[in-house]
Order: C-alpha cells, then structure tokens, then sequence
C-alpha cells in the first residue's frame, strides 16, 4: 500500500520526472494485454448515453498512447462506502480555501475535498436517490460525475495523455474519464452519461447550500489525507502551480500556459473551451462551435462558470448582479437556455483530446 510520506519522498528526490513513477492514475496491465471474460460480460454495466462526442484519435492510438507503472488496477482503490458529515462538522483539516467538488441532485447536495480524492480518485456513491460516480484526476485537473446503474468504477491503473484511465466492474469496459467513451471491452464505443460537478472552493460551496454534506477522512483507508503527493491547491504549488507535464499530451498548443484552467464543453457541434481567467473579467462570452451559437457565464458565488447553447442568439447580459435574457433576470445556473455539460480542466490536457477545439475568449 503506498502512503503519502514514500510519496513525498520520492518527490523530494526526484522533483516532477519522478513524479511518472507514482502518478495517480498510473499502473497495471496494459490495455493489449487485459482481455475479458464471460463472467465479466454477463455482469451489469454502467448506463450509456445516446449521444456524439468529438472522436479525434482512433482506439488504436488510444491504446498505443497509453502508459501503465506504479499501481495496478486498484492500487488506487475508489472509495466505495463513503461517509459524510453536516457542514456545521466538515473534517477539521478541512479549511474553506480548500477545493472541493460540489454536486447537488434532486435537492441533495455534497462535497468531496480534493485533498481526499486526491488519494482515491473515484468515489462510488448515491446522490438524490441515483447511484453515481464522482471522479478526479490530479494530472488533469479533472473532475466530473457519471451515471453508474449497479455497476462501480475503479481506477484502472492506465493513463491516457496524463488523464485517469477508469474501468466499471460490471464489464471491465476502460473509459478515460475526459473522453467519457469506452475504449475497449464490451462497451467499446459507447458514451457514459454524465452529470454536472462543480469545482469550487469548500466556504462557497456551504455558503450556497448550507445544507450539504460533506466527505469525510473515514474512508476505509489510511492515508495521509491533507498531504498531497503532487503539491499544494491552497495555496497553490508544486505540479499544480508549474509547467511542466510529466507525460507529452497527444497533441500540444501554447496559446495558454499548459495548466491554465478553461471551461471545456464537448458536444456533436464539436469541442470548445473558455479560459477561466478570462470569463472572470468579462462574466459573459459569446462564440460558436460549427456555427452554432454558444454563451458562457460566470458564477460569481461558486467561481465556476456555465455553458449553455443559444441557437436563437438571444441577448445574455450581465447587469449589477444578475443576468438578463430577453429582459427578464435569471441566476447564472439558471438561464432559459439549454445548458451544456462543462468542467475545469488544464489546457494541456484539453487540448491534447480534442486538438481541433474552438477557443472562446
């Protein structure tokens, strides 16, 4: 069982190359070698999705693209029995400057600290009555929600263009969490559905839902939850707060710093991201993906931002707080228009999917 301080030792030795050697999503048999079974297909999968996604690489280089050391399938094991605590009793290591994932579902709401699932990756839950999967991947800077039905994810131990490799135990399909698509096993080709998980900070998510609960360090797993082996989000430092990627992306831009945080929406349209920087400073941004008109708003209380699709171009304006559509004031999670599945993501790794995606600044 590796545990934080062989962890931070081996940073202190080796600084951000020897980072490959223990990198979260990292480990086990490669994707060519695993196969399957006739139990593993008979078992029950995760819920698809009737949809279309940006396919730019084919299995093939996919698979050629992935890496596999450190921990195997499971090394890093996803918390499968989560216990939470009332926001009036968070974790006491748990400060309001840290970063949490919020989701809220059919009236419920919890928050995961990036400080645990840093250790984990994935946590197996059940959020307003559906059974769901809240992942993250720290060589990205990835978090984002799937739909699971009986089945479970675990962390598969490969890692394409430095992004966690996922697999469900109900068909050992593997899913790269940013493609959200299966790469090889019974469910190749298909689409996970997904549910929106907002990256914000643990003081603003309590501020807007007092009532959330929150994941506690009761995980049935000890780890040195508060030392993360990659550096630091509060404040911001090691890998989080340098250039350097430790793996070379599938495909490489520089008109952002590698980390630089976007807004990224993938849809059949095709790809799209937002600098998040800059949608701080200008609250509304307009753009296309295959000339169909798109707006992207910010959210002042969480520091997240929402897409949502215009086709009609109706008019989004920022106005002393509010949002107007058409005249009337909206929030910004809540504007009369189709919203999109969008989530934070370093640029590097964004770009390094979907090489063809359209920047809206």
């Amino acid at each position: 069982m590796t545990n934080g301080i062989s962890r931070r030792r081996v940073l202190g030795a080796t600084g951000a190359v020897g980072l490959s050697a223990l990198a979260g999503c990292l480990g086990g048999p490669s994707i060519l070698e695993r196969g399957t079974n006739d139990e593993s297909t008979s078992m029950s999968g995760p819920p698809t999705a009737d949809r279309s996604l940006p396919e730019e690489y084919t299995a093939d280089e996919l698979e050629a693209a992935s890496l596999s050391g450190g921990p195997g399938q499971d090394g890093i094991p996803s918390i499968d029995e989560p216990q939470f605590a009332s926001a009036d009793d968070p974790p006491a290591t748990l400060e309001a400057d840290d970063p949490v994932f919020g989701v809220e579902m059919d009236g419920e709401a919890k928050a995961y600290p990036q400080y645990i699932l840093v250790w984990h990756e994935i946590v197996n839950d059940v959020v307003g009555g559906e059974p769901v999967a809240v992942t993250y991947c720290p060589l990205t800077g990835t978090a984002q929600g799937f739909y699971r039905g009986e089945s479970e994810f675990g962390v598969s131990g490969q890692l394409i263009n430095s992004n966690l490799v996922m697999f469900d135990r109900g068909t050992e399909t593997w899913w790269p969490q940013i493609l959200a698509w299966g790469l090889n096993g019974p469910l190749e080709g298909a689409y996970l559905e997904e549910f929106q998980v907002t990256w914000t900070t643990w003081g603003r998510w309590r501020e807007q839902y007092p009532e959330t609960v929150v994941l506690t360090e009761e995980t049935g797993h000890i780890r040195n939850y508060g030392d993360d082996p990659y550096g630091e989000y509060n404040p911001r430092s090691g890998y989080y707060d340098n250039e350097n990627t430790l793996f070379t992306p599938l495909a490489t831009d520089d008109q952002f710093p590698p980390k630089a945080v976007v807004i990224g929406m993938r849809n059949a349209d095709g790809a799209m991201a937002v600098p998040k920087e800059t949608l701080r400073d200008q609250l509304v941004i307009e753009g296309t993906v295959s000339d169909v008109p798109y707006v992207t708003v910010y959210d002042e209380a969480l520091d997240t931002g929402y897409v949502y699709h215009n086709p009609a171009t109706e008019a989004v304006e920022y106005d002393d707080g509010t949002f107007t559509v058409d005249g009337d004031e909206y929030d910004p999670d809540a504007l009369p228009l189709e919203r999109e599945i969008a989530f934070d993501a370093m640029w590097f790794a964004w770009f390094g999917y979907y090489p063809s995606t359209v920047v809206h600044e």
